[in-house]
């Protein structure tokens, strides 16, 4: 381990070295990610890729999204000095709206950086602005630093819409926000981000995992295996075919080779997010990064608190990514 400081002490597992017995549900996963060549990582990233997206009932949407319009309406709309905020509403699928909070940078050159700021259970998209949650506020800091932030809400436990699933219509929500972030002229399509904390670091993960056009992913208090959330966790990450195809650390695999960062606390509990664990999915995630000559665009932060965001960590990572700095 590398040891860094950022305002405080950190550990960065730069490299992992973790071998493990592989389990009963390992053996079962049919499209577990294995070394090989760059083509080929590629061509598995497209295979389990579509596969989700039909297991996750989403494909249609992703078919006919072109023909989809934002329809953005502007609800309230305040001025926060650097930036301003604004409760939004738009179009998520042909017959469902969703609300989102939307910050866009005051006074700064164009086009600016984007990022997707994901909330987790127990809470809506205004707690990723609120510094005395878990979330640190992250998402108003980004802000503050110049990016466009959006927030919805992914914190839901019924399906909407009639032959969906509960992840998928999470996801496609996220995937709507990529898309309307997109659409502004102010906002730099090559210079997009999302992140979040536990089901916001879950699903974080899931935007990295099936939208291409994210090119950095902060994923915290999330990095695992399934073996563990199978225990005294909400069973709502398990959809049906899931299990047999893949574990996280496959779908943190689809993310290669863009940019991604996790962050796990090393006082979480044994129950739930631990580090080592995530030094174990790290190690599989890191096979498709070295594959594909991005070896360097891959970390774990096992930092010393519990499941929290890690904010010195999260701003340095956007930073070098998507050049989100103090202004």
């Amino acid at each position: 381990m590398k040891q860094l400081r950022l305002g405080l002490e950190i550990l960065m597992v730069a490299a992992v070295a973790v071998t493990a017995t592989p389990s009963e549900a390992d053996s079962n996963r049919t499209l577990r990610y294995t070394s090989r060549s760059a083509e080929a990582a590629r061509e598995w990233q497209n295979d389990l890729r579509g596969k989700f997206a039909t297991l996750l009932k989403i494909e249609d949407l992703l078919t006919s999204r072109v023909n989809l319009p934002n329809a953005t309406t502007t609800l309230s709309e305040e001025d926060r000095g650097s930036y301003l905020r604004r409760e939004i509403e738009f179009a998520s699928t042909p017959g469902r709206r969703i609300r989102a909070i939307l910050t866009l940078p005051k006074d700064t050159p164009a086009p600016s950086p984007a990022v997707v700021c994901i909330h987790g259970h127990g809470h809506d998209r205004t707690a990723v602005h609120d510094p005395a949650l878990i979330y640190r506020g992250f998402a108003t800091r980004l802000a503050e630093r110049g990016a466009v932030t959006i927030a919805v809400d992914v914190g839901q436990h019924q399906v909407y819409e009639e032959g969906r699933t509960l992840m998928g219509e999470r996801l496609w929500d996220l995937i709507r926000c990529v898309d309307l972030v997109s659409s502004l002229r102010s906002v730099d399509r090559q210079r997009l981000g999302c992140a979040g904390l536990s089901l916001g670091g879950e699903m974080a993960m899931w935007l990295g995992a099936m939208d291409t056009r994210v090119s950095a992913v902060l994923s915290s208090g999330f990095l695992t295996t399934m073996d563990q959330m199978e225990k005294g966790h909400c069973m709502c990450w398990k959809f049906e075919g899931l299990r047999e195809l893949a574990d996280w650390a496959d779908v943190y695999s689809l993310i290669a080779p863009r940019a991604l960062l996790c962050q796990n606390g090393l006082k979480e509990p044994p129950t739930d997010f631990t580090v080592p664990l995530a030094e174990k999915a790290l190690a599989e995630v890191r096979l498709i990064y070295t594959d594909l000559g991005a070896e360097d665009k891959v970390g774990l932060v096992a930092h010393p608190e519990g499941h929290v965001v890690n904010l010195p960590t999260l701003l340095d990572f956007f930073d070098k990514t998507l050049g989100i700095r103090e202004r």
